[in-house]
């Protein structure tokens, strides 16, 4: 956002609010009432003061471990998904997908690991290779969201890390008819879009004597932002000056991601209570998201033999020349149409004596259409000097002019490729019936037995085709570059000491000429990316709720064990040598399909003891499971991928099947103290434990062979072939040994309405510390996760004012190429902080007005290899900024 920009934005906010305070005559100007005593039920507060409150409170009746966010806390926070919100809570990590909030981890263990349920029912994510991706729900879809920390035998299986469960708008626990109407315009301080609008509405009222409830909700956005990076992608080691072998940078990347999303949702809720005792529910989700990404890249690919080093630090060649290699200027259009959807329809009976039973029947499905096409020009660069010395500040500078077009005379490629991409089509689905029942018995410590059981039919299927010409193009398909170019300025947003500026290949002209010379280039049937894997999940579970004294301390909780029976079948293609049409796939010889079963016993028991009403004991312990996941690197089928850079040389991408990989396991045990006070006061300490085993970790291997290709490695560590093509192997495998967990979250929520004379004032905070004892490397390891994590959120809220600023802190965390496009030779991302901001007015009773802004200090992502210090990439995201208003009826 420009200063004119901002400033434009900043004055018609101020004229906003000056213009609204005339016409609020009846807008209250002082505080809310003192805070009631004691006990979290009683606040008589509203807005963001009352949804804590009621977070609290839902914390302290759950008798498992769990933290919770409201729609208040969603609706207030500066967050612009739900990812962004609930990071919030104590142990859940955010992680981004190129620079956006997408997936979470739950106490260090990564996306694949925890597990999403809405209702209480799973939600299929779009693109299962990712694990769930929040950035496709709007906040609006949710009237609250818990993370189970400690499960109960009543859950489904799946959630090795926790359970995040997002409840949508039960329309009767609504008292009268409301309508709510938004609107917001959001800004990306580095997109050049403007204000990108987002509309939503809902509805929700009962009918036939509150016996009938209906909930309506549609929601409508336009996103437009940007997201640079500049990193090292490859390295080597040489010999520096004294002849100490030194860490070298051997491929540099430039890369800037422009993208605009639409999204659309839509949910729907029915409730009837014909009469007492008997209740039907239907609930309806549709999400979806439709981004397009116009990716621009700069690949320098140095040449090692041809590389010198000026200057080392004795570990890391820090300052470097190159001679005589080759610059790939390549830009890539992409699409990434996503949805999911859910249908779930419920009936609960509690009208005979001491029986409460509910049935369920589920169906969810996840639709993912993901598309490249990219053109490639290679020109050669005569010399250039890199400088890594600083990572504050990159230094390099080349021989040719990036922004010159005429550096792309036709004469000067020595790489010319369009189209060269992969499309997949990805598709999940789960239909699931499910039946429980409770027996209230209330004799000694025993309240009630509960016990049920759920049928699961699950699939997985990807269909993959490639679209490529391969070899250059003739001078007649090739558009003038000087005429039909695309300008990339501001890169990095003005870091470093690069070109921050070059042209890009127009790929609209390559389609025009290709249309005008008749050019056809087929889709062809990629088999070696193309898998089904289909399971069915049986489970039946018995759990016994408790209630008493011991040595007259009370207690509640509940100690029950879950059995789940998984039958799998992976079904897939024979591949060998390559497709006539396209030589970057292979032809199929002929199909496999490889089934595995198993059975788990899960125990688990929750327990909560009340030394008094406010200060709460909470132990547990539970095994828990994840099964088998897919990921871009772990495989259930074989999968590879080839292409051939501007050196002429076939890079081969290989995931091997990993079909019988057994389900990750894990012992886990959590003891808290919790101790509730005042008003939406508490303060809360817990440790916990797990012990996983079977954890899945996955290798670039170089074989012997493969295909019937012999392999061996070269000097650079590269694998290859006698004809010197690249062969990139990853082999997934479980790890036998036990890998241990631990760690402790701080939770403070603390009003200071007692302490200062102005009321409205308050702080919620939280700290996470996780330590696994597996830190290398070798076998299972941790990705994505953040020794230490921290959050803060200080406001002032009256009711009419209110104002919030909040800061997010992680650590220092590892990525795999699993985790990330960036981590091919090791990747750590460095600690950072993010601060975000929001301003609220409300005007009257049914009209407010809000401002937000997000990472508003600007903070750049920055990652170093295998040591601090060790450059290895840095990003910028830059700010954003939204104004919303919000009507009531």
């Amino acid at each position: 956002m420009t200063f004119k920009q901002y400033a434009l934005l900043s004055t018609a906010f101020a004229g906003l609010l000056s213009a609204s305070s005339v016409l609020a005559q009846d807008a209250a100007t002082t505080a809310e009432a003192a805070p009631a005593p004691d006990v979290a039920t009683e606040v008589v507060v509203t807005g963001f003061r009352k949804s804590l409150a009621s977070a609290l409170n839902n914390k302290k009746r759950d008798e498992r471990i769990s933290d919770g966010i409201s729609a208040e806390d969603l609706g207030k926070f500066p967050s612009e998904n739900i990812a962004e919100a609930i990071q919030r809570i104590p142990g859940v990590q955010m992680a981004n997908v190129n620079g956006r909030g997408a997936t979470i981890s739950i106490r260090g263990l990564g996306p694949q690991y925890a597990m999403t349920t809405v209702n209480g029912q799973t939600f299929k994510s779009a693109d299962f290779t990712d694990g769930f991706r929040y950035d496709i729900i709007q906040t609006e879809l949710a009237s609250s969201i818990q993370v189970y920390k400690s499960p109960s035998a009543d859950m489904d299986a799946g959630g090795l890390a926790g359970t995040v469960n997002i409840e949508t708008v039960h329309p009767l626990d609504r008292k009268k008819r409301e309508i709510v109407i938004s609107v917001k315009g959001q800004q990306s301080q580095l997109s050049g879009d403007g204000l990108t609008p987002k509309a939503s509405i809902s509805y929700v009222d009962q009918f036939d004597g509150g016996k009938l409830g209906v909930f309506l909700g549609a929601n409508y956005q336009e996103l437009s932002d940007r997201a640079d990076y500049l990193w090292m992608d490859r390295w080597t080691t040489q010999a520096d000056a004294n002849g100490t072998s030194v860490v070298t940078p051997r491929r540099l990347r430039y890369r800037r991601i422009d993208r605009d999303t639409l999204r659309q949702q839509f949910n729907a809720a029915i409730q009837y209570r014909p009469i007492d005792g008997l209740e039907f529910g239907l609930t309806a989700i549709h999400a979806k998201d439709n981004t397009r990404y116009d990716v621009n890249q700069q690949v320098f690919l140095f040449n090692t033999a041809r590389i010198n080093i000026l200057e080392s630090d004795g570990l890391t060649a820090t300052k470097t020349t190159q001679t005589n290699y080759t610059l790939e200027n390549n830009r890539q259009l992409e699409t990434r149409n996503l949805s999911s959807d859910a249908l779930t329809g419920t009936v609960k009976w509690s009208g005979t004596e001491n029986w409460t039973m509910k049935g369920v029947l589920h169906y969810t499905q996840g639709k993912a259409r993901l598309t490249e096409e990219a053109a490639i020009l290679g020109i050669n660069i005569a010399s250039s000097t890199l400088d890594i010395s600083d990572p504050s500040d990159i230094k390099f500078t080349t021989s040719v002019d990036l922004a010159n077009p005429a550096s792309y005379e036709y004469s000067l490629l020595n790489r010319n490729e369009y189209p060269d991409g992969a499309q997949h089509l990805d598709h999940s689905d789960e239909t699931a019936a499910q039946a429980d029942a409770t027996r209230w018995i209330d004799k000694g410590i025993l309240s009630s037995v509960t016990f049920g059981g759920k049928l699961k039919r699950e699939t997985l299927s990807r269909y993959s085709t490639r679209r490529d010409l391969g070899g250059s193009l003739a001078e007649d398909d090739t558009p003038v570059f000087a005429t039909h170019n695309i300008p990339v300025t501001d890169f990095l947003d003005g870091n470093s000491s690069i070109a921050h500026a070059w042209v890009a290949p127009d790929i609209l002209a390559y389609r025009d000429t290709f249309a005008a010379s008749g050019v056809d280039v087929p889709t062809v049937f990629d088999p070696a990316g193309t898998y089904d894997v289909s399971r069915n999940i049986s489970a039946a579970y018995a759990m016994a709720n408790l209630k008493g004294e011991v040595f007259s301390v009370p207690f509640h909780g509940n100690v029950g064990v879950r059995y789940e029976d998984t039958k799998q079948v992976v079904k897939g293609y024979l591949t060998s040598g390559s497709n006539p049409l396209n030589e970057n796939v292979s032809n199929v010889i002929g199909t496999y399909e490889t089934p595995s079963n198993y059975s788990n016993t899960l125990p688990s028991a929750n327990m909560t003891f009340a030394f008094t009403p406010n200060l709460l004991l909470r132990a547990a312990a539970a095994k828990v499971l994840v099964r088998p996941i897919l990921d871009s690197s772990s495989n259930l089928a074989t999968t590879v991928s080839s292409s051939t850079d501007s050196n002429n040389v076939t890079n081969v991408s290989v995931a091997l099947a990993a079909a019988t990989l057994k389900p990750l396991t894990a012992n886990q045990f959590d003891l808290g103290l919790e101790w509730y006070y005042g008003a939406g006061n508490g303060l809360s300490v817990s440790g916990f434990l797990k012990d996983v085993k079977n954890g899945t970790f996955s290798d670039i291997v170089c074989p012997t062979g493969f295909e019937g290709t012999s392999l061996s490695t070269n000097a650079d560590g590269d694998c290859v072939s006698s004809t010197g093509s690249v062969y990139t192997i990853t082999e997934t495998r479980n790890d036998p040994s036990i890998v241990k967990i631990k760690g402790f979250e701080l939770n403070w929520q603390q009003s200071f309405d007692d302490w200062l004379p102005v009321k409205g004032f308050g702080v919620i905070t939280n700290y996470t510390h996780v330590e696994p004892s597996s830190k290398g490397t070798s076998g299972f390891h941790l990705a994505n996760l953040s020794e230490n994590t921290a959050n803060a959120t200080g406001y002032w809220e009256n009711q009419t004012f209110s104002a919030r600023l909040s800061a997010n802190y992680r650590s220092a965390y590892t990525q795999t190429s699993a985790e990330s496009f960036f981590a091919r030779e090791g990747h750590t991302i460095e600690g950072r902080t993010l601060y975000d901001m929001t301003l609220g007015y409300t005007i009257n009773d049914q009209l407010s007005v809000s401002f937000g802004a997000l990472n508003i200090t600007n903070e750049k992502e920055g990652a170093y290899k295998d040591m601090a210090g060790r450059w290895q990439m840095t990003s910028v995201t830059g700010s954003s900024y939204y104004i919303s208003l919000q009507y009531k009826m």
